[in-house]
């Protein structure tokens, strides 16, 4: 009776380890998306804010 109470126990410790490195997985992967998503908007933004009006000399268009 002893051991399958255990392996009762175990295996429910164990579904909570399962749940939480996966719960852990996820919200690391959201993270990298989100900085991603950030890095992504800033390049976005400093292509169109970067001097487009003056053309640099080694431009292949002056």
């Amino acid at each position: 009776m002893g051991r399958i109470l255990m392996i009762a126990a175990l295996v429910v410790v164990g579904f909570f380890v399962v749940g939480w490195l996966i719960g852990f997985v996820f919200s690391l992967l959201k993270w990298v998306l989100i900085a991603g998503l950030l890095a992504l908007a800033v390049m976005g933004v400093m292509r169109l804010t970067r001097s487009g009006g003056a053309k640099s000399d080694d431009s292949p268009y002056a």
